[in-house]
């Protein structure tokens, strides 16, 4: 995987918990090899009206790739709890199975499958932790970032919002993920050079305080970085917010026809009264085309603040809170067996149980507005609507749906299906009615038969 420091097809397989790994041997050593189905769904939402599912490239990419190469199976013998046998067994592991899942930029809801595996139950069990990790992650980025650039466009107006968190976010491959995932969701750039090249996203940035501070005069900083970039954007609040306008406004008298600066950059300060105080002088000046973009601890709740007291910003950097998602930095999801040899499987645990079996979820519309899912069992075709997951991988290999696709069609496909969701749904605010999910009646009947023949299990037992 491109830019991931330490992910190598010679240690891939070691991206795992190593109880996946004792368990496979189990497993291995019991004869266990039936088809097993697992789900990877998100217990509740928390704090956000919906999620936007995301990464499935990466999960994808790791399945068929997914192989022990002998760097990966030494480091397993010197760890002493694996017999050989087992050891060259997994020699020749492969993942064989098939997996089905909404396509990435999906709005998904508490208990929906967003990937589905089919497969021998150890090669499943494997991938729990990988999947976990890489869509948990880029689910929580993506939901995050939908938020902000819904507020930046408040009121139709195309704000550019520029994902600027790498420098804080938790580590690089975090960094890599999330200006992905952010792109997904609508986000129109970031400053993360390495993701620009890595996923083809536009790349942005202006100036640091330091390079202001480096020069004997912010006049004369403004000059040497307009003289490379004629149409840059500067960082004006180094010293004075106001005065360094005003020295922008001189640095266009000097030029002339020949100033072409694209705009100032707001990073400190209150952010609603020095945007219209910078927008007076640059319009009082001719500069009506000179644009005010801001930054600073932004999140959605700041800029629908700066936008609803009338700050005329053209633009947002947003970093620290939009890349680690701080207000939700993790989602509950989970990874669950819901089926063995043809058999239906459920856990009973108190507010951890799962649906049982192989599903499918069905969206219904009304007037071109979502207005329920329906959690099915994977036959029941009695309900109209538009099926959500697809088959993305069949005996091991990519199938036509799942095969990998420039990250404009996954951004074009979240922004369709996200203008799908009811209004109320795009509120910053937590919707009191919760979109509604029911489940169809023969997963209803699925549900109760399972849980009846457990508890019939258990009282034997006992």
């Amino acid at each position: 995987m491109t830019f991931d420091d330490q992910f190598r097809s010679e240690t891939s397989a070691l991206y795992t918990d190593l109880y996946q790994l004792t368990m496979l041997q189990a497993y291995w050593r019991e004869g266990m090899d039936d088809t097993a189905v697992f789900d990877l769904f998100v217990r509740r939402l928390k704090d956000r009206n919906f999620l936007l599912a995301c990464g499935l490239e990466q999960a994808l990419e790791y399945l068929e790739t997914l192989s022990f190469s002998d760097e990966a199976l030494a480091y397993l013998e010197e760890q002493g709890a694996f017999e050989q046998a087992f050891l060259d067994w997994l020699a020749d592991f492969t993942f064989t199975g098939d997996v089905y899942a909404v396509p990435e930029g999906t709005p998904v809801f508490p208990d929906e499958p967003i990937v589905e595996v089919v497969a021998p139950i150890g090669e499943a069990q494997l991938a729990e932790t990988f999947l976990l990790n890489q869509i948990t992650f880029q689910t929580t980025i993506a939901s995050k970032a939908a938020r902000v650039v819904r507020a930046a466009r408040a009121g139709g107006a195309e704000r550019l919002v520029a994902d600027f968190g790498m420098r804080r976010m938790h580590g690089t491959d975090a960094a890599m993920k999330a200006a992905r995932a952010a792109y997904i969701a609508g986000v129109d750039a970031t400053s993360n050079v390495a993701a620009g090249k890595a996923y083809d996203i536009p790349v942005t940035g202006t100036m640091a305080h330091s390079y202001v501070e480096a020069h004997d005069s912010e006049m004369d900083a403004f000059r040497a970085f307009a003289d490379l970039y004629p149409e840059t954007i500067l960082l004006v609040d180094t010293y004075d917010t106001l005065a360094g306008v005003r020295k922008v406004i001189d640095l266009a008298e000097e030029r002339g026809e020949d100033f072409g600066v694209r705009g100032i950059r707001l990073d400190s300060g209150d952010l609603a009264a020095l945007a219209k105080e910078a927008r007076t002088l640059l319009d009082g000046a001719g500069l009506g085309d000179v644009q005010i973009f801001a930054s600073s601890g932004l999140d959605e709740h700041k800029i629908a603040d700066l936008l609803d007291r009338g700050a005329p910003i053209d633009g947002f950097g947003v970093g620290t809170r939009m890349g680690t998602s701080a207000d939700q930095p993790a989602l509950d999801s989970a990874y669950k067996l819901c089926g063995y040899a043809g058999q239906p499987r459920m856990k009973l645990s108190t507010e951890k149980s799962n649906l049982p079996g192989r599903k499918q979820v069905i969206r219904q519309y009304e007037d071109g507005t979502a207005l329920r899912d329906v959690i099915a069992t994977e036959a029941d075709d009695r309900h109209v609507g538009a099926p959500l997951l697809d088959r993305v991988m069949a005996d091991g290999e990519r199938t036509e749906a799942g095969a990998s696709r420039p990250l404009d069609a996954h951004r074009e496909h979240a922004a369709a299906r996200v203008s799908e969701l009811p209004d109320r749904l795009h509120a910053l605010e937590i919707d009191p009615e919760r979109y509604e999910v029911v489940l169809s009646d023969a997963m209803e009947a699925r549900l109760d038969e399972t849980r009846s023949e457990l508890q019939e299990s258990m009282a034997v037992e006992t």
